[in-house]
């Protein structure tokens, strides 16, 4: 009996803010590779993952969650999002079963109308609801778009991400392995490393603070004895976000470096020294020049 061929292709995730993108492509390439957080619009980035077995590789596109704008910053994150979709094999749409069909999941699927890609309805957080709640959700959805699969699963559990797997791998063309096997990521370390700065800022910060953050490496070297130094720089938008950021006599600056420390030692593995700077540039989420050095390209 012949031997199966190899496929591989390009996936893209979407859906609103908050649903769990970043989440489900973590669970799916076994370690953190875009950030999580609960506070909407995480994801600025196309963040490139990259699952690999013995039959196929998935390069997946976790994009940012598509809402309405409310800067420059905004509009680079739809764009981002929705230029993506032309792009891949099949896109994944996917929705929180919790919250059920919202004006946010109708504007995306109107987005989809004229796309040729097939798009799977990826239901996530099953585990928030009852099980006879699924089948009329499912129904709800299915009268607003012809979707070529419909999955339920919960990207924090793990739960039928294996079968979403699969239904994956009928939308490959047989196809090279474009990256070794045990590569997760195209992303730069310093950027995934910035990111994950980023992250902890979002989950100890107040509501104010965390989209006008943005975090760069300026320089990241390994010494001779093994450990890897790193210096970032926190730019916020006001001076009173930047006391926020350190904190009563730096005690929040702090917090931020030692979670932000483990995690990064994780994905290097090896220790690190982690220095962190906060500095201001006023209104920056609106000032095209300063979203291009922070590394935001319309184009991107």
């Amino acid at each position: 009996m012949a031997k199966a061929k190899f496929k591989s292709g390009f996936v893209a995730i979407i859906g609103r803010p908050n649903v769990g993108k970043s989440t489900l492509m973590n669970q799916i390439i076994g370690q953190k590779i875009a950030i999580m957080s609960d506070k909407p619009q995480t994801t600025r980035n196309k963040i490139h993952g990259v699952f690999t077995s013995e039959a196929m590789q998935v390069v997946f596109l976790d994009t940012p969650g598509i809402h309405k704008r409310q800067s420059k910053l905004g509009d680079y994150m739809n764009t981002t999002a929705l230029s993506t979709l032309g792009e891949v094999e099949a896109v994944l749409f996917l929705i929180d079963a919790a919250e059920g069909l919202g004006g946010g999941d109708r504007y995306i699927i109107e987005r989809l109308k004229d796309l040729k890609t097939p798009v799977i309805l990826v239901m996530n957080k099953i585990d928030r609801i009852e099980p006879e709640q699924l089948l009329p959700l499912i129904e709800e959805y299915s009268k607003l778009y012809p979707f070529a699969e419909i999955v339920p699963i919960s990207a924090m559990l793990g739960n039928n991400v294996n079968t979403l797997m699969e239904q994956i791998g009928k939308y490959l063309p047989e196809g090279p392995q474009y990256y070794p096997e045990d590569q997760v990521t195209d992303h730069p370390e310093q950027f995934v490393c910035a990111e994950l700065i980023r992250e902890k800022i979002l989950h100890l910060t107040r509501e104010e603070v965390p989209h006008s953050i943005a975090v760069t490496i300026e320089d990241m070297r390994a010494e001779d004895n093994g450990v890897v130094y790193i210096s970032a720089v926190i730019f916020v938008e006001r001076d009173s976000q930047k006391g926020i950021i350190i904190g009563k006599q730096g005690a929040l600056l702090k917090e931020v470096g030692k979670l932000a420390r483990h995690d990064i030692e994780k994905l290097l593995g090896s220790k690190i020294f982690l220095e962190l700077w906060v500095k201001v540039k006023k209104d920056w989420r609106n000032q095209d020049r300063v979203l291009k050095d922070l590394g935001f390209h319309k184009d991107a």
